[in-house]
């Protein structure tokens, strides 16, 4: 069994068995994350782990969430056909990918320049051309491309910043995870008109939201 063979193997078990066995149904979700190489978007002494039931340091102080959580924040966008996506915190790109297999187009802001770059490179490997990769604050979303079928955010924020809700568009949902290290719950708000609608789906661990509306640099509990 070659390498790659290896690799796919190891996809469709976490598939099976960490996705399909923790009720992700979304038949769209479930076809991305068997499609999207996982072992491409983590750190070379990492591969090996790619497909394990947990996040990965992809440096800079990042990481490459759990698949499980991947999944179930896609799913809780509900996306619709041609949707357009704003992802917050690329970080490696494997959410970016995710994305990109479902919704029609999706502009994914990175704060680190290396992490975007590199994220860009694996990206343009596979193939993917619906992604665009911007530098800046993320906590400030991108108005440019503004409204938004969906919001994912992939770094724990104090609050919902008041951009992202800004730039939903009517019906769009939001997902992010808020609060500190040791406390937070990832949310879901849904846009009806000049009013949302919010629930918490389940506690989680992020590496913090940094900017403008997000935790500033000094800030963060650990």
């Amino acid at each position: 069994m070659n390498e790659e063979t290896n690799y796919t193997h190891e996809c469709e078990r976490m598939v099976r068995e960490q996705l399909l066995g923790r009720d992700i149904r979304d038949e769209r979700v479930l076809q991305a994350m068997k499609h999207v190489p996982r072992h491409y978007f983590v750190l070379p002494e990492h591969r090996y782990l790619a497909y394990s039931d947990g996040p990965l340091p992809i440096g800079h102080g990042q990481t490459i969430s759990q698949p499980y959580i991947v999944a179930l924040m896609t799913e809780l966008l509900e996306l619709k056909e041609k949707a357009i996506v704003l992802e917050i915190g690329t970080g490696s790109g494997y959410q970016a990918a995710i994305l990109a297999h479902i919704a029609d187009e999706i502009h994914s802001i990175e704060r680190d320049k290396d992490l975007a770059q590199r994220a860009r490179a694996t990206l343009k490997k596979l193939g993917v051309k619906n992604v665009s990769v911007h530098v800046s604050d993320g906590s400030k979303g991108w108005p440019e491309n503004a409204p938004y079928d969906g919001i994912i955010v992939t770094a724990a924020s104090p609050q919902v910043p008041q951009p992202l809700k800004e730039q939903l568009n009517n019906d769009g949902r939001l997902v992010i995870p808020v609060g500190s290290r040791g406390n937070q719950f990832l949310e879901r708000w849904i846009r009806r008109g000049e009013k949302f609608v919010h629930e918490q789906i389940a506690p989680v661990a992020f590496v913090p939201l940094y900017g403008e509306y997000g935790w500033k640099d000094d800030q963060w509990d650990w």
